[in-house]
């Protein structure tokens, strides 16, 4: 089974504990690794120690944003990462959330899916040598002096009807974060109309999905702290609509939180919802969700990988090791 491991950049880890995670997912066999993007590491630097200490597993971006660098930024820092590490690198992209655009960059979130269009096109123009002439967002007469040895896939991270769409239209891959087995029929049909759409053959786009993932022995410490991760990410507005399914008292759950009464809402996340959308066990279980996404339509199945509490690494690393033995 191909699988692929995200490393836990909200932990509070340093650039050497993101090492050992790697190699050690090197080690065991995964097909990739992938960073994200929040208040952690900036990923490009973070890919680029990591390509210079692994030499075989793939590197992804999962995910950049669109709004913080220009698209002509963005294609220097992949094809940086190409030139180092060749045939290995992969260009997770997507919109992030309007808190950490507006609130943390100062950048304006408009036009989520006309941004992602521009900026697919931009990096490859910008990838094939040309000059870039894009006009949202506006790059105009940029043109690449390094140019990577091949274009990186291109991997769009998805989750609603519009943007799973357009990812069919435009994107080398598509990223659903947060999707159950039982909803991956339903979210990559929107790919495929995507496909359609745009003439292309059915299946051309393929899926990767991520899943909270935790096989170590600190289980309920890693129960309580998967409770925490999967209200505070579905109360993301851009995010809501992909948790809304899993437990019946959101709203207010999420009006507690915003309170204050944190313990009052997390009391209303129940197991169900967590084990729904994470595999907290042994590597056993970890590796039985990964063959559920794969049976269900996911290539690439992605654990993420945060540990019981804050600054644990022995959790994520037991994951991968766990997980690896029973599914590699």
């Amino acid at each position: 089974m191909k699988l692929g491991v995200t490393m836990p950049i909200d932990d509070g880890l340093g650039v050497p504990e993101y090492v050992r995670l790697a190699r050690a997912a090197e080690d065991c066999g995964y097909d990739s690794v992938w960073a994200g993007e929040v208040a952690g590491p900036e990923v490009f630097s973070l890919l680029g120690v990591l390509a210079a200490s692994t030499a075989r597993v793939r590197l992804g971006t999962g995910i950049a944003s669109v709004y913080p660098r220009s698209p002509a930024l963005a294609a220097m820092g992949f094809a940086t990462l190409a030139s180092a590490a060749p045939g290995r690198i992969l260009a997770g992209i997507g919109a992030s959330s309007p808190m950490i655009v507006r609130d943390w960059h100062g950048r304006d979130f408009d036009a989520p899916l006309a941004t992602i269009e521009g900026y697919v096109a931009a990096l490859r123009s910008a990838w094939a040598g040309e000059r870039v002439h894009v006009e949202h967002p506006r790059t105009h007469g940029f043109r690449a002096s390094l140019l990577p040895p091949a274009p990186p896939p291109i991997v769009l991270a998805a989750m609603n009807p519009r943007m799973l769409r357009l990812a069919g239209r435009i994107a080398d891959g598509v990223f659903v974060t947060w999707c159950p087995p039982d909803e991956v029929e339903s979210r990559l049909a929107y790919v495929r109309e995507g496909e359609r759409e745009a003439g292309r053959e059915p299946g051309s786009v393929w899926a990767m999905a991520s899943f909270w993932a935790y096989a170590g022995d600190r289980t309920d410490e890693a129960m309580t702290r998967m409770r925490r991760l999967v209200l505070q990410y579905a109360m993301v507005p851009t995010h809501r609509d992909s948790f809304a399914g899993a437990f019946a008292d959101l709203d207010r759950a999420t009006a507690l939180w915003t309170s204050g009464d944190r313990a009052g809402a997390l009391a209303l996340v129940p197991d169900a919802a967590v084990h729904h959308l994470c595999a907290v066990s042994d590597g056993s279980d970890v590796a039985g969700r990964a063959a559920d996404l794969r049976t269900a339509g996911i290539e690439l199945p992605v654990l993420l990988t945060p540990g019981a509490v804050p600054g644990d690494l022995e959790g994520p690393l037991q994951t991968i090791t766990r997980t690896a033995d029973a599914a590699l």
